[in-house]
């Protein structure tokens, strides 16, 4: 059947207000996405979510948000694409300097939430981006949404770059997520989880709100951790994968 990574975000939490369950969602997946400060995550989370990852044989990779706690940085900041590029260097380094002290090395960069979406649709968002991993460190993989502006900005800074689609979201007729609030934007059932992924997987697509499909090349697939339910879907759809013959690595 093939191969796919399987990744999820993580350590988002802050302080005492905490979200999701990692070391329940962990377990089950190939990849992490370890929030960085700005969104979400503080030093000691951030420290003990890199330790967690690990632990499980988990890769790390950080997860770059626009700095907006209050708003869990869902929300787009009007900054310049030269703030756009420092913002995310700054982040790398936080969890870069917090993953040596574990002796852990990142493997990948995935932006968060408004940030991630908008750079799918905005090319110097996504060119500021780029701009900041291929800085920082060429070996670096950066994910972006599968046929984004995100993942050619990659490519054309030399980059490489992993196709990410999603087993929990529906998607838009143009082949972008839909909003959060939109009709049919959550998909929270197990199976429903599972069978959009082995489409993915199988056939290269997935369906829009009309029915139509979309086709959709995924090098890796995201599960949220932060939606209800996340640690038991996540081990029903590894386990899923598994029983269909899809062996589960990092990317």
């Amino acid at each position: 059947m093939g191969t796919i990574d399987l990744n999820c975000d993580c350590g988002e939490r802050f302080g005492a207000w905490s979200l999701g369950d990692d070391k329940a969602v962990l377990p089950h997946v190939s990849s992490a996405n370890v929030a960085c400060g700005a969104h979400a995550g503080d030093p000691q989370v951030m420290r003990h979510t890199v330790r967690l990852c690990r632990t499980l044989g988990v890769a790390v990779g950080a997860h770059p948000g626009f700095p907006d706690l209050q708003g869990f940085g869902r929300r787009v900041l009007p900054l310049t694409p030269a703030e756009i590029e420092n913002s995310v260097l700054v982040q790398l380094g936080a969890l870069a300097a917090i993953a040596r002290a574990e002796g852990v090395r990142l493997r990948h960069v995935k932006p968060h939430g408004a940030l991630y979406n908008l750079a799918a649709v905005t090319p110097a968002v996504a060119e500021a981006i780029a701009r900041a991993v291929l800085v920082f460190d060429r070996e670096l993989v950066l994910v972006g949404l599968a046929g984004s502006a995100l993942v050619a900005a990659g490519l054309a800074a030399g980059l490489r770059v992993a196709r990410e689609a999603f087993v929990d979201r529906g998607y838009a007729a143009d082949g972008t997520l839909l909003p959060r609030g939109a009709p049919g934007a959550l998909i929270l059932d197990p199976e429903q989880n599972l069978a959009q992924a082995l489409q993915i997987i199988t056939s290269g697509q997935v369906y829009g709100p009309d029915g139509r499909p979309l086709p959709v090349t995924a090098d890796t697939l995201c599960i949220h951790g932060d939606a209800p339910g996340a640690a038991a879907r996540a081990a029903h759809l590894r386990r899923g994968l598994e029983a269909a013959g899809v062996t589960v690595r990092r990317m």
